[in-house]
C-alpha cells in the first residue's frame, strides 16, 4: 500500500486565527507551525498570481525534509485556457526550490463545471499531458460528464493523475469515486453544502462545512482501494472557513490509524 499524505487546501487565511493558530503567532510563523501537525499542504495562491521562485525558497526552509508542497496550476491553463508559453516558462522556473529539495508534490488542473466533456477539451488534457511532462499533473472534474470509462482511458494514455472528489450530491457534480489512473492517487474534500453550493453570495460559504465521523468512515474503503494501486496518495480538505479543514484533516488521520491505514503521519 503506497503512501498517504493528508493536509489542507491552503493554511494561511485569517480566520484561522485565534481557532487553529494561538493569538500573537505572526503569518510568517503559520507554516511552520502547520507542519508540525501535517506533513503536505496544497497551495491555492498559484491559482491567481504567478509565483516567484524567492517565495518557495523562504517557504523550504520553514518546514522539514519530510514535508511535500503541491499547488494549483495557474487560471490561464484551467479557465481561461489562453496561457502563453513564456507564462509557463515562468511558472515552472519558480518550482525549482521545491523540485531541488525534493518537497513538490502535484500540481492541481482543476477545471471549472462549464469545462464540458467535447471532442475540444478532450484534446485539450491530451495538450495538458505534454505541457506538465516532467511534473505530477493532477486533474479535477466537476462536471460529472466526464465520469467515463474513456476519461480514465485518456488520463492514464496521457500520465494525468485523477482527482477524486468529495462535494455536495448536487445533480452535475462529480460523484463520489475511486479511480487512480497514475502511480500517484489523489482526493479533495469539499464539504457538502448543497445549499451555499452555486450561490453561495460570499465565496467562503460554499466551503463552510464540517465532516463528521462517519461521512469520512464512508470513504475509508475508497482511499484503501486508491492507496493500495498507488505509490502515494495526496488528501486535501478544502472546507476551509474557521479552520473546518483542519479538525477535518485530523479525524481522518485519527481514523486512518484507528483502521491500521498508513499515514505519512504514522
Amino acid at each position: 500500500m503506497g503512501k498517504l499524505l493528508i493536509g489542507t487546501s491552503g493554511y494561511q487565511y485569517k480566520d484561522w486565527e485565534k481557532i487553529y493558530y494561538p493569538e500573537g503567532l505572526k503569518g510568517s510563523e503559520h507554516l511552520g507551525y502547520y507542519s508540525q501537525d501535517f506533513h503536505t499542504v496544497e497551495l491555492n495562491f498559484t491559482y491567481y498570481a504567478l509565483p516567484n521562485p524567492f517565495m518557495f525558497q523562504h517557504m523550504v526552509k520553514k518546514v522539514g525534509q519530510d514535508f511535500v508542497f503541491s499547488l494549483k496550476a495557474h487560471k490561464t491553463v484551467t479557465h481561461s485556457r489562453d496561457y502563453k508559453p513564456d507564462q509557463m516558462e515562468e511558472y515552472f522556473n519558480s518550482l525549482k526550490p521545491l523540485a531541488q529539495e525534493g518537497l513538490l508534490g502535484c500540481i492541481l488542473v482543476q477545471f471549472p463545471w462549464s469545462f464540458k466533456y467535447t471532442e475540444q477539451n478532450r484534446a485539450y488534457l491530451q495538450k495538458i499531458g505534454r505541457l506538465f511532462a516532467g511534473f505530477t499533473p493532477v486533474v479535477e472534474f466537476r462536471n460529472s460528464a466526464w465520469a467515463t470509462k474513456e476519461t480514465v482511458t485518456l488520463l492514464k494514455e496521457a500520465n494525468i493523475a485523477f482527482c477524486n472528489v468529495d462535494e455536495p450530491g448536487l445533480k452535475g457534480l462529480f460523484p463520489p469515486t475511486a479511480i487512480n489512473t497514475t502511480s500517484t492517487g489523489y482526493i479533495r474534500f469539499h464539504g457538502r453544502n448543497a445549499a451555499n453550493w452555486w450561490n453561495p453570495g460570499q465565496a467562503y460559504r460554499r466551503y463552510d462545512y464540517n465532516y463528521s465521523k462517519q461521512e469520512l468512515l464512508e470513504w475509508l474503503p475508497r482511499i484503501k482501494k486508491i492507496a493500495a494501486n498507488t505509490e502515494q496518495t495526496f488528501i486535501y480538505f478544502n472546507n476551509h472557513y474557521k479552520a473546518q479543514a483542519v479538525q477535518s484533516a485530523k479525524t481522518l488521520i485519527g481514523l486512518l490509524k484507528e483502521h491500521h491505514i498508513v499515514t505519512s503521519q504514522n
